[in-house]
């Protein structure tokens, strides 16, 4: 599940810049001269006396690159910023014009062509490509001292949304402290340099509303990173420190709602959402930003966090609604795929949240009981989203959740009302009474089409199982090598140093960093990924024994069971399931090996980490506020009653093996262990078949007219030899796992 968007990213950073001198070294004064009057209108927006200029600039120095990249700017923004499509082939024009990459950038004699790179970072930050557009600007930071003062703030401001984008808060808050020695450092030179000229006042409060700026967006960022690493504490001081700059802002207090909404204060996140004045902000068209749909997407997720889902999936559909209001004037008109960008500004170009929102909707649908509905979300999502093991698990969820059934006893693996009789035939003597089956493995879940068509079957889950099995690393050193997040320090041992240890509590260890990126998520962690691990094996050999593959079945099973931070009820699931298909595999000894009662310690599901997180940072004060959400039960719910479906199957091995008095006693353990109620059907079918087999004919029909177990009498003939009525008892579906999403 998605956390709350926090509004007021900014745009210091994000805008094109142009050479204030937009000649190389070596020119004449005349030259300078329009190059000073072409940079000063463009500076008021005056675009085509600007353009006047460079046009006569460009008569002069016909080879001279820097006159055409600021051409190309003006142009832009003179036509609204609608030609994306255009200035980005202009540039890498350019760029191959002066026969330089950005991987090439090793001196000082490379920093001319700075501006260049520095607007493709720009674009390639709205076209969403963010890791390119870090790898630009870290080579350009590198050589940041001989930069104009803008340009470097402008620069790390860019740096600093790149690393948040991406999850990388750490690096953010190392930028985030040069820039403020930066402003400050600027600020004091401003200060000096204004009592010596008193004719630059204007200036001076120009320059003193910049700097406030400056440091109210360091702030918000500072926010987003402590709220990313859920450093409480370290965010509540600069929770103040934001409200103190830029008071009850929209902004503001999106950011105050989503610290409230990780310490667990449900209602007072709420009551902060709505006291934003959300009517009166810029439109998306100028800052990227539809307000509403982030408004109606964090009351969704905070409903989430309540457990009220279907007030949640309302307001997600609420955010859908705005996010697709605000998309229909920007749908292109031009069919020309080149130019694809083009025909609205490139700040729109982040509009769109569909696919986060459609990811949200999905898990909130799935909690709900509607997998049908979740998994037509979440396989448009996936679409975007496809490297993701966590969405393609859920989707696995969806298939397993739409062909188990929405019953509740069949969820929970309780026995049916309507008992274990199919059918009555006949009259009489000749009166014939039908067993229902309870055997699964048989049943075909497709109608002959292919398992790759995205439909919600167990044939496309264990697809979907596999992607995301394939998606996790394997080992420790894969993590580290794959995870795609560079240290900031290129020549260093990579290790990430924090601003202080009161901060940010000190250096990371290894399990604390973020490993896989998981999209529209926050990255997974090692004990994440962990879970993670277990949840899929677990899934996908429950499928591999629903689709009668059982060596398959078998084997993730056995995987399971080997990992090494596994939780009591996959590791009850596991033995169950490699039970099963051991039976199946007719290797029985085995199977009883796995049955083993005392192998069932507990049935924890484990706490999540967000859980583990939010309460980490907490006062001793302080306490989370009681949401009201229930905790997902899922059967058994107890070790009494793992131990007793233990005892169930164990019975039912023994009898395949003829070994009666075994699994009568095994029987009967197990039902003085549960409530008769709760006595599933195969316990009752194995009881009747043990009655068969020792000759009780009788007590066999009255356990089935009244299907529950009655007390066993002394054999009438021991000499009667019928098969056995089924394999194996059925095991119960994995549990649904429920993991809350943040993106």
């Amino acid at each position: 599940m998605a956390e709350p968007l926090a509004s007021g990213s900014g745009d210091q950073g994000t805008d094109l810049k142009i050479e204030s001198n937009s000649l190389s070294p070596g020119v004449a004064d005349h030259e300078k001269e329009l190059a000073s009057n072409a940079y000063q209108a463009y500076a008021a927006g005056q675009f085509d006396t600007c353009l006047q200029c460079l046009a006569h600039l460009q008569e002069l120095n016909k080879d001279d690159y820097k006159i055409s990249l600021n051409k190309a700017v003006v142009e832009f923004y003179k036509n609204g910023q609608t030609l994306t499509d255009t200035l980005r082939q202009t540039l890498n024009l350019l760029k191959n014009q002066v026969h330089s990459t950005v991987e090439e950038m090793d001196g000082l004699d490379d920093v001319e062509n700075s501006m260049l790179y520095y607007n493709q970072a720009i674009i390639l930050y709205h076209l969403r490509q963010y890791t390119e557009a870090i790898s630009i600007g870290e080579k350009l930071y590198q050589f940041i001292e001989p930069f104009e003062e803008k340009f470097a703030q402008a620069l790390c401001f860019l740096l600093v949304d790149l690393y948040l984008l991406t999850y990388q808060p750490e690096k953010a808050l190392l930028l985030l402290a040069i820039l403020e020695k930066m402003i400050s450092q600027g600020n004091n030179k401003n200060g000096k340099s204004s009592e010596a000229n008193k004719d630059v006042t204007n200036q001076k409060i120009d320059a003193g509303v910049m700097v406030e700026a400056a440091k109210s967006k360091i702030h918000q960022c500072k926010v987003r990173s402590y709220v990313q690493m859920k450093s409480l504490k370290a965010c509540k001081r600069e929770i103040k420190s934001v409200m103190n700059t830029a008071g009850n802002s929209a902004p503001s207090l999106f950011l105050k709602s989503n610290f409230e909404y990780l310490r667990g204060n449900y209602r007072k996140a709420v009551k902060l959402l709505n006291s934003a004045n959300i009517t009166d902000l810029p439109g998306f068209l100028s800052t990227g930003e539809c307000i509403r749909c982030m408004f109606w997407n964090n009351l969704g997720c905070i409903h989430f966090a309540m457990g009220k889902h279907n007030l949640g999936i309302f307001y997600f559909k609420k955010a859908l609604q705005e996010n697709d209001a605000a998309c229909v004037p920007l749908t292109g008109t031009s069919t020309d795929q080149g130019k694809k960008f083009s025909g609205r500004p490139m700040s729109s170009l982040l509009t769109n949240k569909r696919y986060e929102l459609l990811h949200n909707c999905g898990i909130q649908l799935l909690h709900i009981g509607r997998p049908l509905a979740a998994f037509e979300c979440l396989i448009e999502a996936v679409q975007v989203y496809h490297s993701n093991p966590r969405l393609w698990l859920r989707l696995a969820e969806c298939c397993i959740a739409a062909n188990k059934g929405t019953s509740e006893q069949e969820t929970r693996g309780l026995p049916s009302k309507k008992g274990i009789v199919q059918s009555i035939l006949g009259q009489g003597y000749h009166q014939k009474i039908v067993l229902a089956s309870q055997s699964m493995q048989n049943t075909v879940y497709n109608d002959g089409q292919s398992s790759a068509i995205p439909v919600a079957s167990m044939e496309f889950a264990a697809i979907c199982l596999r992607n995301a099995l394939l998606l996790l690393p394997e080992d420790q050193q894969e993590m580290k090598k794959d995870n795609g997040f560079r240290s900031f320090n290129q020549s260093g041992s990579g290790e990430i140093n924090n601003e202080s240890s009161e901060t940010c509590s000190g250096k990371p260890h290894d399990g604390e960093r973020y490993l896989v990126p998981g999209p529209p998520s926050s990255p997974l962690r090692k004990q994440e990924l962990d879970n993670l691990r277990c949840s899929i094996l677990a899934g996908s050999a429950y499928i591999a024994l629903a689709l009668g593959d059982n060596l398959m079945a078998l084997n993730h099973a056995e995987n399971l069971l080997q990992q090494p931070k596994l939780s009591g009820s996959l590791k009850f699931l596991g033995h169950l399931y490699a039970a099963e298909s051991l039976i199946s595999l007719d290797r029985i000894s085995d199977a009883i090996t796995h049955l083993n009662p005392e192998n069932v310690t507990d049935v924890f599901l484990g706490v999540s980490s967000n859980e583990q997180d939010q309460g980490s940072d907490r006062g001793e004060n302080e306490q989370m506020e009681t949401s009201g959400k229930q905790i997902l039960q899922c059967y058994p719910n107890s070790v009494t009653s793992a131990r007793a479906m233990m005892l169930f199957n164990l019975g039912s091995a023994y009898c395949l093996r003829s070994e009666y008095d075994k699994a009568r006693k095994c029987l009967h353990q197990a039902a003085s262990m549960v409530n008769p109620k709760e006595i599933p059907p195969e316990g009752i079918l194995l009881a009747v078949y043990l009655e068969l087999q020792n000759g009780n004919t009788q007590l066999a029909l009255q356990i089935i007219k009244r299907n529950q177990l009655l007390p066993s009498v002394k054999a009438l003939s021991s000499d009667v030899k019928k098969k056995p009525m089924f394999q194996s008892i059925q095991t119960v579906q994995p549990p649904p796992f429920s993991t809350v999403q943040r993106k």
